[in-house]
């Protein structure tokens, strides 16, 4: 009997699988016809019979047939060279596209959109679309950055993630800073509300009415705030008071605070030398995302400071409070993962971009001397 009369025999596991793929949502249909032909032929029908049922030409049961003899179910969900919609565009268009957009910029403009780059390449904004999709590319979107040029850098990155990563024990670790400058903004017109097919709105304009500071710390999720009209030395210190009432006894306070000028004033180091429980961790200059207390600032102005509306400062001050009153409800801790050696090496891939743009734009500055 030659390979093309051969009889179709179906074992066990494929016969379990094509009913897998028969009941499975997810099955392409052609597939699905596929192995209907291929139960069908190993019950014994013939050809004709099946291309009737099945309302496809004979040579397409013969086709998937000897396919199936040869390949097995493999052989069902792969498709021929040469067959399917051919595609609209080259592999060298495409290219042109991908390369335009990381390498030019439009005439008078800083990025590409759609239809720009549609009208340059002579193609449909639908498509440069598609493709910048497939590529992971979004022209439209910038992040800020700002790498350290503190010349400590690697020494306090170690000191404080190896503080998050391994805390001493029998010592508490609080992550203190303060959000300045928050202001009490009173939109001049109340803002629409959310309905369906619309979120909600609010006007662009406002009037100020005032500021105020939060001073806070963080532990396992837990926030403790004091609020200020102003960000000095003195603040800063009567915060500092606070936490020590806080948590009394000789338990080791590990603060992990920036170097903002009011946090290293001969005031707030003669306070911190006669009280040697509190331990000071200082993040690199220009390093506030290694502050875990920024995370929870950006719940604060997210979820309650943003969108509100304010009358005077006693309102702000009073919505701030009842946000971390909430808050402190339901603590929600901030667990830091990232090592120092997955920090390193990507900051290692960003200065060496930055370099090539710029020599010497990522050494640590200068100081200057002063004039005698």
């Amino acid at each position: 009997m030659s390979r093309s009369t051969a009889p179709v025999v179906l074992s066990e596991a494929q016969q379990s699988q094509m009913g897998q793929w028969l009941g499975a949502m997810g099955t392409p249909q052609q597939v699905a016809l596929r192995c209907r032909i291929i139960e069908a032929t190993a019950a014994g029908q013939s050809e004709a019979a099946i291309a009737t049922a099945m309302r496809v030409n004979r040579k397409t049961v013969r086709l998937w047939r000897e396919r199936f003899l040869a390949q097995g179910l493999a052989g069902l969900w792969e498709i021929a060279p040469g067959r399917g919609r051919k595609p609209t565009y080259t592999a060298e268009q495409v290219k042109a596209v991908i390369d335009t957009t990381l390498q030019t910029k439009p005439k008078g403009s800083t990025h590409w959109s759609c239809r720009l780059m549609a009208a340059r390449q002579g193609m449909s904004k639908s498509t440069v679309s598609t493709l910048w999709r497939s590529h992971n590319l979004k022209p439209h979107r910038t992040k800020n950055f700002k790498l350290s040029r503190d010349p400590r850098f690697v020494e306090k990155l170690t000191d404080v993630v190896g503080l998050y990563l391994n805390p001493p024990d029998k010592a508490i670790v609080l992550c203190v800073d303060e959000k300045s400058q928050i202001q009490a903004l009173n939109r001049t017109q109340p803002g629409l509300p959310l309905k369906k097919g619309r979120c909600g709105t609010m006007t662009h304009d406002y009037k100020r009415h005032g500021t105020t500071t939060l001073f806070a710390d963080v532990l396992q999720g837990k926030v403790i705030g004091d609020c200020y009209k102003r960000h000095r030395h003195q603040e800063f210190l009567k915060f500092l008071r606070r936490i020590d009432r806080t948590f009394p006894g000789d338990t080791p306070l590990h603060l992990v605070i920036d170097n903002y000028g009011t946090h290293s004033t001969p005031e707030v180091k003669k306070w911190l030398k006669a009280h040697r429980r509190f331990v000071v961790h200082y993040v690199p200059t220009s390093c506030s995302w290694l502050n875990l207390i920024e995370r929870w600032f950006a719940e604060l102005t997210n979820k309650r400071v943003r969108r509100d509306s304010f009358f005077s400062v006693d309102e702000l001050e009073a919505a701030i409070h009842e946000f971390l009153a909430a808050w402190n409800e339901e603590p929600k801790p901030f667990i830091w993962t990232a090592t120092v050696e997955a920090i390193l090496a990507k900051l290692a891939r960003c200065r060496q971009t930055l370099e090539q743009i710029q020599p010497g734009c990522t050494l640590p500055k200068a100081r200057k001397r002063k004039s005698s």
